[in-house]
């Protein structure tokens, strides 16, 4: 176990052909959104190198790339820490959120076909089983993926794109809660993808607007236990 907390073999250690810098940022943001690193963690650049088999160059540059884009935060004489999200930075994103994914919602009710339903219906039941077998990164990744699939649906680049930029931040925040909404959470999906399925708009906006607000509780709720 090194000392950053990252069991060994957590990530493979990256291949030496290739832009390094970049497979580096992206396996420390993997790390970082699925809280394998714990947000106010110490990010020792020696060890996360040993870790990722490279040298410490791209692991600064990534670190500093991090904290441009505020997943870390690098402290004088003290070193990268992983960013604690505050109150009011959640509750901003998961704002946000809501509005980008029931605009999707309420699309996709205009559009979706019945394969597309079927395709919904296939992580609804991967995601139950997930729930089911307390694997909590399984459902943290349905869950993204099941969101991922109505954005799609919904046909809008632009929305699309918006999404794609909070969308690494918002598997952040969900994480912690995950095991917490459980059955509960793919109980709203069902839902929501009946009224897909009906092609009944307003409804489909207004499930996902609520479902959004479930998760956007919990997160504040557990901050406050």
């Amino acid at each position: 176990m090194l000392s950053t907390g990252l069991p060994q073999g957590a990530v493979p250690k990256l291949e030496r052909p290739g832009p390094l810098r970049d497979r580096v940022y992206e396996a420390l943001l993997e790390l970082i959104t699925t809280r394998a690193l714990q947000p106010g963690q110490h990010l020792v650049e020696g060890e996360l190198a040993n870790h990722l088999g490279v040298s410490r160059q791209p692991v600064r540059e990534a670190l500093q790339r991090l904290s441009t884009e505020g997943w870390v935060d690098l402290r004088p004489a003290q070193g990268a820490f992983v960013h604690e999200p505050t109150e009011e930075e959640a509750d901003q994103l998961l704002t946000v959120r809501a509005l980008l994914e029931a605009e999707a919602a309420r699309l996709a009710a205009t559009q979706a076909k019945t394969h597309d339903v079927d395709d919904l219906d296939e992580i609804l039941a991967l995601g139950l089983q997930a729930v089911a077998d307390d694997d909590v990164d399984a459902a943290v990744a349905l869950n993204s993926r099941f969101h991922a699939k109505i954005m799609e649906l919904a046909g809008n680049a632009v929305l699309a794109e918006l999404a794609a930029q909070v969308d690494r931040r918002v598997r952040w925040y969900y994480t912690p809660v995950a095991r917490q909404r459980g059955e509960q959470s793919w109980i709203e999906h069902r839902d929501l993808i009946t009224a897909i399925l009906n092609r009944d708009e307003q409804l489909a906006a207004r499930l996902m607007r609520e479902h959004t607000e479930h998760t956007r509780r919990s997160y504040h709720a557990r901050a406050k236990s």
